[in-house]
């Protein structure tokens, strides 16, 4: 974890320094640099271009339940929980569309009520209008 951060940061302080500083060895840093990369780091970047495909493939729709079934149907073996952690490091959120709750039904052929009220919120004695409202709201 040391490599990396002081070859991110090897053009604003010298790569020597920076190794003195975390008391690692120059040339374990430099031998680090010139090291291939490891079939699991690969197949990793793979697996991670391809869930940024299916991911932006579905609108941003998609999470890691639904991507790790598209990439078993593509005959790619990995867990869902591997998917999650991806997405995870690199930022990708499903974006979650409500569906519309219709709460009134203004099309129906019952008697409505007369108005009665008008508007008139100021009546002339107690207990002569009553009002109520119905709030429709998603459950907690």
């Amino acid at each position: 974890m040391i490599f990396p951060w002081i070859y991110l940061h090897r053009f604003q302080s010298c790569v020597a320094k920076l190794c003195a500083i975390f008391n690692v060895s120059r040339s374990g840093y430099y031998q680090w640099t010139r090291r291939k990369e490891s079939k699991r780091a690969k197949r990793r970047r793979k697996l991670e271009r391809h869930i940024r495909r299916i991911f932006l493939d579905s609108r941003r729709l998609y999470g890691s339940p639904k991507i790790t079934r598209v990439l078993h149907k593509q005959g790619k073996r990995v867990s869902e929980k591997t998917v999650a952690r991806i997405m995870k490091e690199l930022g990708l959120k499903s974006r979650t569309v409500k569906k519309y709750k219709a709460t009134t039904n203004s099309k129906h052929s019952l008697p409505i009520a007369a108005n009665v009220l008008n508007r008139q919120f100021r009546p002339d004695a107690p207990n002569r209008a009553w009002v109520t409202d119905i709030t429709y709201g998603t459950p907690s």
